[in-house]
């Protein structure tokens, strides 16, 4: 019978990237989503079943931030996050032989606006507004669950970088009709993650069994907006692209219906307990990251 990982919300850009990755090394993989050919978040027994006797539990679950945030998107938001976290962690509690992992995602807005230092996981500031209170009471739900059996780890996720979806197909359509300048006024930090990082950073969770508790899920090396904008355009050969002041994105997140909290937070954040415990980025630098997803095949 084959190992078994439950990925809870796994019907996105992320999800879908681990099932294939995972199944490649032979796992059974286990959706439960809200999507017709998956586990249903309503199907209590089932989603016992699936967990019990399953290798890991990783949680994607909850709603895109990348909506407006008025009072029905906020309290979906917040809902989908602790919700779905309570299901599962009640869920475990019912399982006779429950994983020896629970991954959930957090993220790494969950520190304060940084323009003059790095966040570490020991020295980093938690913030303060909606989105930084969504993040911990997150994190609270998921730590509430005192599990005998099961290591618990909190992604603070960064940006995900991939070729397939995510926030690549925005930026290369910025750059590639000549809008690829600074955001605002460029200075705010851009922290991610190539999605490769992030399913190593996992397999990595997954045979440390001393690892628990959070961590930031991020390259080493973040940059500003501007270096970013300059290395989009470098990669894809663009040799100008026109900034968007912070009033022209205020406008048109209002068109689009998002927020720009999104770009003009300064997220600077570094993965210093991932780097003591030896973890090797295979892209810890944007430039090598976007010659792997916009250039290599």
């Amino acid at each position: 019978m084959k190992n078994k990982i439950v990925l809870a919300g796994g019907t996105g850009f992320v999800g879908k990237y681990l099932k294939t990755n995972f199944s490649e090394l032979g796992y059974e993989v286990i959706i439960i989503s809200r999507q017709s050919n998956s586990i249903q978040w309503n199907d209590i027994p089932s989603i016992v079943e699936a967990i019990d006797n399953s290798e890991m539990l990783i949680n994607l679950a909850g709603k895109s931030v990348d909506c407006r945030y008025n009072k029905k998107n906020k309290e979906e938001i917040l809902r989908s996050r602790i919700g779905t976290t309570k299901i599962l962690g009640e869920a475990i509690i019912k399982c006779k032989n429950p994983p020896e992992l629970w991954i959930n995602s957090s993220t790494a807005t969950i520190y304060r606006h940084a323009e003059d230092r790095p966040m570490t996981e020991k020295a980093g500031e938690i913030g303060t507004g909606f989105s930084v209170g969504v993040a911990t009471s997150w994190e609270k739900s998921f730590f509430d669950f005192k599990l005998a059996k099961t290591r618990q780890v909190a992604l603070r996720m960064a940006i995900v970088l991939g070729k397939d979806g995510g926030v690549m197909t925005p930026f290369k359509n910025l750059v590639r009709f000549g809008l690829g300048g600074q955001q605002g006024n460029g200075k705010q930090m851009f922290s991610w993650i190539h999605i490769a990082d992030l399913f190593s950073i996992i397999r990595f969770l997954q045979s440390n069994k001393n690892m628990n508790g959070a961590y930031n899920c991020s390259a080493p090396n973040p940059v500003s907006n501007k270096v970013l904008m300059q290395s989009l355009r470098q990669v894809m050969n663009v040799k100008f692209g026109l900034p968007s002041p912070e009033f022209l994105l205020e406008i048109g997140a209002i068109i689009i219906r998002t927020e720009t909290e999104l770009i003009l937070k300064s997220r600077w954040v570094v993965p210093e307990r991932l780097l003591e415990t030896g973890f090797q980025f295979q892209y810890p630098t944007i430039d090598e990251a976007l010659r792997n997803i916009l250039i290599e095949k």
